[in-house]
């Protein structure tokens, strides 16, 4: 005769498996709470102009599952890189195969866009739009070429932002201030998104990845040295700081800029792309001087 299984066990065994879930879900987007959480929800709070936790709930797993989407359809492309540069992530690391990976990316994709629809027509459009930069990327290989990947990389980061806004917010569209500051999010990250590439040379190269700093190691640092400071001057004059916050932004982006020609070592690039993210979220807070002149002095 069987012996009936205590509840007890089928309980334990269940908990441990959902347990298990969660943290190859949290795996999988471990490393872009810093790149894209945390930077988008800042804009997503500063630039609209609804606020209650329960607006922000929504808007914040709105943003966590198409990332985790995202991320779930990329990573099944880069096993070999991430042995090399990320043996934490859930593929790497044995937790799910890449061919369940591929499958429970387009389980995602299904539900990512159920979910939109649950919102505004544009949310569900700017899901439709998100889905197809992320076939297009991954799919279709693009994310090999550095200027299609960049450009893709952007389309991806300006989605993340309009559909998380357009959530919380619960408006059918952004007004004024909200455009002119999600374009000028897309203009930063068009010509600073390099620097996240320096820290995964090594892993790119092995995978025929070309990105900026494979392609022109010197002049993509110095490029960097640059930019940083002249975007920097540029967002502090287009969104009216004050002298002293001008100063202090300004004298972030140089910082990072030159932190990042002169510490070239493995562990300087990854310090360098924390202080980046840093400078990131300073310059999504800039358009708060639009809506409530908090940065005029």
């Amino acid at each position: 005769m069987y012996s009936e299984i205590p509840t007890s066990s089928i309980v334990a065994t269940t908990l441990r498996t959902g347990l298990r879930h969660l943290k190859t879900a949290w795996l999988f987007t471990k490393s872009d709470f810093k790149t894209v959480i945390l930077p988008v929800m800042v804009f997503t709070n500063i630039v609209s102009p609804r606020h209650s936790p329960l607006a922000l709930s929504r808007s914040l797993s709105w943003l966590w599952l198409h990332l985790f989407q995202c991320n779930v359809s990329n990573q099944s492309y880069t096993t070999h890189e991430d042995l090399l540069n990320k043996p934490w992530r859930p593929l790497p690391s044995g937790r799910i195969s890449v061919e369940n990976s591929r499958a429970l990316r387009w389980g995602l994709m299904v539900f990512c866009l159920g979910f939109s629809s649950f919102f505004s027509f544009n949310v569900l459009v700017t899901s439709v739009v998100f889905t197809i930069l992320v076939i297009v990327h991954d799919d279709f290989g693009l994310s090999r070429h550095p200027i299609c990947k960049n450009l893709l990389n952007v389309g991806a980061y300006v989605s993340f932002e309009l559909g998380s806004t357009l959530v919380m917010s619960d408006e059918p569209s952004l007004d004024k201030t909200s455009m002119t500051a999600l374009l000028c999010s897309a203009l930063v990250i068009l010509v600073t998104i390099h620097v996240q590439d320096f820290q995964d040379v090594d892993g790119d190269r092995m995978i025929g990845r070309r990105t900026l700093p494979i392609v022109a190691p010197e002049g993509s640092r110095i490029y960097v040295l640059c930019m940083l400071p002249l975007v920097s001057f540029a967002l502090a004059s287009f969104w009216s700081l004050g002298p002293l916050c001008s100063v202090l932004f300004i004298l972030m982006g140089i910082v990072v800029g030159i932190r990042c020609f002169l510490v070239r070592d493995e562990i300087g690039d990854r310090s360098n792309y924390w202080m980046y993210n840093i400078w990131l979220m300073g310059a999504h807070l800039l358009p708060a001087n639009a809506r409530f002149c908090v940065l005029a002095w």
